[in-house]
């Protein structure tokens, strides 16, 4: 992680969004062509090695689990890979996605698998946030010690709607510290803060505090991820890039459930942002339902044909 500067509070009280701005850009996005067809294939493989595969079930067995890391390690059948020549090209999703609990259980399935592929724990009492500090810090140190390289924290609401700032960045600034050598990323619960000017507030007090990214949601709330409230998010992390020269990555999670969206997603983050943030150290899509989406489109693109679902396995 990048050290934190100084939070400039003053600034963050005063800053506005134009919402009229933000609407018309979303629009302008969704309306994008998304790849030709040849190009079609390629874009969704991309978006599959975006991906952090999550499973975040009150039922969530280390059997299910097991799955899920196994579907991480090959997300698309062999075959349709060899097809287009990219079966041996190392194709994985970005990251495994689960709860403090089942750290354990993710990275003995990958060990057995013999794969590297970082594990994601979400933690500070994650979805609402709303346990006491010392828990919330406590439950990041047992996720990193149990072998979590990634941590997806949940901000407290409650100080971003009342606008306590500083004390949203002291809280973060503890869990970035507790996180020690795993990367940070920041859920800011974008459902539940009411203004696209308290987004664009909490993602910067966020970066500020140490953040590797900034997620919308924990998939929890009614409503999660949406291209305007993206806008919001990735233009905070433009102008954080040029005020301080530092890359922040970008999450979208929640409610992405089809092949044609996560291409959206991919034209957005190209528009706003450019090429460099289309990587998995820039760029996650965080999604359970979406990768079985994206292998039919495949099975689709490589065949000529739309599979039937038994003849996918279960993402």
């Amino acid at each position: 992680g990048h050290y934190a500067q100084q939070v400039d509070l003053e600034w963050i009280s005063k800053v506005r969004v134009n919402t009229q701005a933000v609407l018309k850009r979303a629009q302008f996005i969704q309306r994008q062509k998304i790849p030709k067809k040849q190009w079609q294939a390629a874009w969704l493989l991309k978006a599959v090695t975006l991906i952090d595969l999550t499973t975040l079930a009150g039922d969530d067995t280390s059997s299910n689990v097991h799955r899920l890391c196994l579907k991480a390690v090959q997300p698309v059948r062999y075959d349709l890979l060899k097809k287009i020549d990219m079966h041996d090209k190392g194709v994985t999703t970005a990251a495994v996605c689960v709860y403090p609990s089942r750290v354990t259980d993710a990275v003995r399935s990958l060990k057995a698998a013999n794969s590297s592929l970082p594990v994601a724990s979400v933690a500070t009492g994650f979805p609402a946030g709303q346990t006491p500090l010392e828990t919330r810090l406590q439950e990041v140190r047992i996720a990193v010690s149990d072998g979590a390289t990634e941590i997806d924290i949940v901000i407290n609401r409650m100080l971003a709607i009342t606008g306590q700032w500083e004390a949203m960045y002291n809280e973060i600034r503890q869990f970035r510290e507790a996180c020690g050598p795993a990367h940070m990323k920041t859920i800011l619960a974008v459902g539940e803060l009411g203004s696209f000017t308290n987004v664009y507030r909490a993602s910067m007090v966020a970066m500020m505090a140490g953040s590797d990214f900034i997620k919308t949601s924990t998939g929890k709330e009614a409503v999660n991820a949406t291209y305007p409230v993206a806008i919001v998010m990735v233009r905070a992390i433009r102008d954080y890039f040029m005020s301080t020269g530092h890359k922040v990555g970008f999450k979208p999670a929640g409610g992405i459930r089809t092949a044609e969206e996560s291409l959206v997603w991919l034209t957005l983050i190209k528009e706003e942002l450019g090429d460099d943030w289309l990587c998995p150290g820039l760029f996650r899509l965080g999604a359970s339902s979406l990768l079985a989406d994206i292998e039919r489109q495949i099975y689709h693109q490589v065949t000529g044909q739309y599979a039937a679902y038994h003849d996918l396995p279960m993402a």
